[in-house]
């Protein structure tokens, strides 16, 4: 039988904190939440391991050092509004609930989001929610956020998430170009968002964040 504690304490020890995650508040999350209860049965063994987790649907769970790395460079306060986008079953929602004031998660896959509402609610994660929208249309009528966190690559933002973000507030996200990636963190000011690369990292595009094809005539 796993010991998911132990498993839990060697993601730490071993993932988390030689990826240079130095926020005590971030570390306390990560040996805080159960990981294995947020993802399929059949995935619980290796749910500490340092890999992407398939979630089917083209959703997936961040590995955990680049899910650490980035919440470590957010620097998410208490007393934040979180719209963590591209949930899944809610491990990345919960992380964030332990470190916002409240944090809403949003997943468009139906099966998905109820079965995180369910975990939430089962691990008493009661500053939280989960939304079934489509990714791209975020949680308007909740906002504007604090901060924003896509659980996926990013090839493009679109406006509609964009414009959730507070004036002032943070952005956190994969960006793609084809096989490379890099997490980067944008400050929305009034000119826009300044970007700032944070560390490399490549993940799956979320559905609905890939860049247009381009058409050209022959």
């Amino acid at each position: 039988m796993i010991d998911f504690a132990d498993a839990r304490r060697n993601m730490v020890d071993c993932q988390i904190r030689p990826s240079d995650v130095t926020l005590y508040p971030v570390i306390e999350a990560m040996l805080s939440v159960p990981k294995q209860e947020f993802v399929p049965r059949d995935l619980r063994p290796v749910a500490y391991a340092a890999d992407t987790l398939d979630l089917g649907e083209g959703r997936f769970v961040l590995d955990n050092r680049v899910l650490a790395k980035m919440l470590d460079a957010l620097n998410v306060q208490p007393d934040e509004l979180v719209l963590d986008i591209g949930c899944g079953l809610g491990y990345s929602t919960a992380l964030l609930a332990h470190l916002a004031e409240m944090v809403v998660g949003v997943e468009e896959d139906s099966d998905l989001a109820t079965e995180a509402t369910r975990i939430l609610v089962d691990q008493h994660v009661d500053n939280a929610l989960v939304i079934n929208a489509d990714l791209v249309e975020g949680a308007a009528k909740h906002g504007p956020y604090d901060v924003i966190v896509i659980q996926g690559g990013v090839e493009d933002l679109p406006d509609s998430i964009a414009d959730q973000l507070k004036l002032g507030g943070r952005i956190g996200m994969i960006r793609m170009q084809g096989a490379l990636g890099k997490c980067v963190v944008g400050l929305k000011r009034k000119s826009g968002i300044q970007w700032h690369p944070a560390f490399d990292a490549t993940t799956p595009v979320l559905p609905g964040f890939a860049r247009a094809p381009e058409f050209t005539f022959a």
